[in-house]
């Protein structure tokens, strides 16, 4: 059993972002157990806070003690939300030793656009893969036209939700790879 940490680039009680997340946690494998941090008490990045703040303890204990991040975004005007970045920032600290470092990741991305977010994924692949992150290459999961996809707080598409859930065994795959011993 595999701990997968999914988080949410949105905040919006009715977010699509967070219905796709919520499904994918539903239907995971068997073999990833996926949980849901909320990163909204994340106070904006400061790197003079010393000691942390609690919400930042908490999250990157949360992020070290997962086995993958399952990460969703939203598009804002052709980027990725300030949240998640922040977030992100949060995350990387130490750097070139954070709890980023080698954690393999999966990113899902969507809009109500045609190209489901492709440019905020773009952004989050970028900033994870700064961090040491090893994010998955295949699988880039967006979902366009996201609208008309989600209802009543879930992802309803089924081929949308089959392709996602095939990018989640590529994360089980990638966890296993990263744990496989260098020879």
């Amino acid at each position: 059993m595999f701990k997968i940490l999914g988080v949410s680039g949105s905040l919006r009680a009715a977010s699509h972002t967070t219905a796709v997340l919520r499904t994918l946690i539903e239907a995971a494998p068997a073999a990833l157990a996926v949980s849901m941090h909320s990163l909204a008490d994340l106070p904006l990045f400061n790197a003079d806070l010393d000691p942390l703040p609690a919400p930042v303890q908490a999250f990157k204990e949360a992020v070290k003690g997962a086995d993958g991040l399952l990460v969703a975004t939203p598009e804002y005007n052709y980027g990725m939300p300030g949240l998640l970045k922040n977030a992100i920032d949060w995350a990387s600290r130490p750097g070139f030793a954070s709890v980023l470092l080698g954690k393999p990741a999966l990113i899902v991305s969507q809009s109500p656009g045609a190209i489901g977010g492709a440019r905020a994924h773009a952004q989050v692949r970028e900033a994870l893969s700064a961090c040491g992150c090893r994010v998955l290459p295949f699988r880039q999961i967006t979902i366009g036209n996201a609208g008309a996809k989600v209802a009543d707080g879930r992802l309803v598409d089924k081929d949308t939700i089959a392709f996602a859930l095939a990018g989640l065994e590529e994360l089980r795959k990638e966890i296993l790879r990263a744990r496989a011993p260098i020879s």
